[in-house]
């Protein structure tokens, strides 16, 4: 059974950082692409960063340059490092894993399985 468990959500100040961690179970993360993405309220589901089995990656405009993705394939735990945080980086964020395919695409329909979830927070 394929589980996967955010944490490390919580809030902070604009301009501060957090790191967001997702441990994945039931099946191996680093043979699949896994993917980080975010909903505001109101707001539909977006793709943030997503990184494929050979390490590759691929950014959300609005966060390029400013959050990482990477993971520990000895762990099988994915992250998700956020830097220089704005107030729009508020919003509930969800690891999910594509389980068919080892090419990383930041499409929310490709992907079968999605952790709980984990609220991040950050004030101006």
């Amino acid at each position: 059974q394929v589980q996967l468990v955010e944490s490390g959500g919580g809030s902070g100040q604009a301009g501060g950082s957090l790191r967001l961690s997702c441990a994945a179970s039931g099946y191996t993360s680093s043979r699949y692409s896994m993917a980080w993405f975010r909903q505001a309220p109101g707001k539909a589901r977006e793709g943030v960063a997503c990184i494929d089995r050979d390490g590759d990656t691929v950014y959300a405009d609005s966060v390029k340059g400013r959050f990482t993705i990477s993971q520990d394939t000895v762990k099988n735990t994915l992250y998700l490092q956020m830097n220089s945080l704005k107030p729009e980086d508020t919003a509930i964020y969800y690891c999910a894993a594509d389980l068919q395919r080892s090419v990383c695409i930041l499409s929310s329909q490709l992907y079968t399985a999605w952790g709980q979830g984990t609220q991040v927070t950050v004030s101006s």
